[in-house]
């Protein structure tokens, strides 16, 4: 009795931890952040109280989706550090039926909230994983919304707003928090929607009013020892959620 009792045991044990292995399994997220300049501004960048693109690359890599390839993304989230400051008023911006129904062409070109990014997508087709390296652009959205619009060419062909957010308020050591869910993308019939391996982007943008530069984001004024906390988080098709943190360097004095 005592054996068939500790044999229960042994096995109870081993389905629970077979249960939390499948239930953490989740892609491998990494992070790297930083303040750049605004391209046609000076004095933007890594510099105390100076605007600032916010760059971001984001890798993903997992086996979790069919084909071998990392769960489709269907959030991201990214916490900026306390004391970066947004102001998306006055910024121009364009319609959502013209992005999806026209394109990046059909939009002010002051709507434009970042250059042209990147993303690495990937796609089990026919038996075999197909990659791609589609676009990535942000232009301001109603309601001081972003949304980034996304084009694969071929042979994964989607040209669609991929994904539109706004920010909130978090928590110190964080100021500001995006919130954006992202849209399943299929490629051709039959094959499971689209994965991404990694975004490389670069958002914020400047205008002028009446001889004064406006910035869409402003780095803090002071930095923390050790530097700028950020951290990303991104929720994927099978339920599970992986988070990544980066400390950016403190600007040169």
């Amino acid at each position: 009795m005592l054996r068939r009792a500790s044999l229960c045991i042994a096995l109870i044990g081993a389905l629970a931890l077979g249960v939390t292995g499948v239930a953490s399994a989740a892609p491998t997220v990494t992070l790297v952040e930083k303040a750049v300049p605004i391209p046609g501004f000076p004095h933007t960048g890594n510099i105390l109280g100076a605007g600032a693109a916010d760059e971001f690359k984001i890798t993903i890599s997992g086996t979790e989706a069919t084909g071998g390839v990392p769960s489709q993304l269907t959030e991201v989230k990214t916490w900026l550090p306390k004391g970066v400051k947004l102001h998306p008023q006055g910024f121009t911006v364009c319609s959502p039926a013209t992005l999806e129904n026209v394109g990046p062409s059909g939009c002010p070109k002051k709507s434009q909230a970042s250059p042209v990014g990147s993303a690495a997508v990937v796609d089990p087709i026919g038996g075999e994983l197909v990659r791609e390296t589609a676009t990535v652009q942000a232009f301001f959205a109603p309601g001081g919304q972003l949304q980034f619009y996304t084009n694969a060419a071929a042979p994964i062909s989607a040209q669609l707003i991929a994904s539109t957010g706004h920010y909130v308020t978090a928590a110190p050591p964080f100021g500001p928090e995006f919130i954006g869910p992202v849209k399943l993308v299929d490629s051709v019939p039959g094959a499971p929607p689209v994965s991404t391996e990694s975004i490389n982007i670069k958002v914020g943008a400047a205008y002028k009013s009446h001889g004064k530069t406006v910035y869409y984001g402003t780095v803090p004024k002071t930095c923390p020892k050790g530097g700028f906390p950020l951290k990303v988080e991104l929720g994927f098709a099978s339920g599970e959620h992986a988070t990544a943190e980066y400390k950016a360097p403190c600007p040169k004095k």
